[in-house]
């Protein structure tokens, strides 16, 4: 494929490359910092942050492993994940917990220690929407909490769940760098310029990051294998929801039918009984013909 015949300008953040090509280098790390400030804005800010190996294993090598899409720590100690998730797998609520587990058990120590850890984020970005009860609510913070008093019981594991298909904010309407970062992501592939909104020094370093012309030819070819699955899963998707959409037709027209047919019988029988309760016939008798019951037979 030429580049040529490419029609977006900018890099899609869904894919695999195209997220780690953002977020995930030594290069462009102030890109991070930068995103996760934007939602921690109401705590600690990040100064500096370190990237850690992404492919982590159990305690034991009989664990299973965990691959993360990027995995840093801050120069405070507290540990991040991030992650970009296309769609909706099975149990990604458990997903999330077995990925907070590793950064956990990373900060045991030999010999004697007092279980004092340091803070763990697991920040997801989804390209989905799992909560449909609350339609305007994107931004899920999620601690352990007491059930009954609703307070936080242990503040130093949080999950951030973000529903990108949910943020629908327009350019005009961005108050705060949470509000550009999650426009900038939603909207990635449709601009063909940075937004006159966006004037922060880093969404310069962003868009520049984000440009395929500027690509590397192996880089170049990287997003194109990486562009590639991102579409046949898109498709496989899509062709999936489309099937069970055809199905679930197909299923109301058989279950439309069969009730046509069931009620034209029904009436048929009421027509039957209605002719035989004309000719006097007994209402024991016209019951044991139509299968109606007699007090059914008695209201014709």
């Amino acid at each position: 494929m030429e580049r040529d015949e490419y029609t977006d300008r900018y890099v899609n953040p869904y894919t695999d490359f195209g997220f780690k090509k953002l977020f995930g280098t030594e290069m462009n790390k102030e890109l991070l910092i930068s995103f996760i400030n934007s939602l921690l804005s109401d705590k600690e800010q990040i100064r500096d942050l370190t990237y850690l190996n992404t492919e982590n294993l159990g305690i034991s090598e009989a664990d299973r492993k965990a691959v993360f899409d990027v995995y840093c720590e801050t120069d405070s100690g507290e540990k991040i994940l991030v992650e970009m998730q296309r769609g909706q797998q099975l149990f990604f609520k458990e997903r999330s917990l077995y990925y907070a587990s590793f950064p956990i058990q990373q900060q045991g120590k030999r010999g004697d220690w007092d279980y004092q850890l340091k803070a763990v984020y697991v920040i997801a970005i989804l390209n989905f929407v799992f909560d449909h009860t609350h339609d305007g609510y994107f931004h899920h913070e999620v601690q352990l909490t007491d059930s009954k008093t609703r307070e936080v019981f242990y503040d130093k594991l949080t999950f951030i769940y973000l529903e990108m298909p949910k943020f629908n904010k327009k350019e005009e309407e961005l108050d705060s760098m949470f509000d550009k970062w999650l426009f900038v992501l939603r909207n990635l592939t449709r601009l063909m310029e940075k937004p006159a909104t966006l004037q922060e020094r880093v969404f310069t370093r962003f868009f520049e990051a984000a440009e395929i012309a500027k690509f590397t030819v192996e880089e170049y070819h990287h997003y194109e294998t990486s562009l590639k699955v991102y579409r046949d899963w898109r498709n496989t998707i899509d062709f999936a929801v489309q099937k069970a959409a055809k199905e679930g037709e197909q299923k109301g027209m058989q279950i439309g039918i069969e009730k046509g047919i069931e009620k034209g019988m029904q009436e048929e029988k009421l027509n039957i009984a209605r002719q035989m309760k004309a000719n006097g016939i007994p209402t024991h008798t016209i019951a044991a013909c139509t299968g109606l019951d007699t007090e059914e037979i008695n209201r014709l």
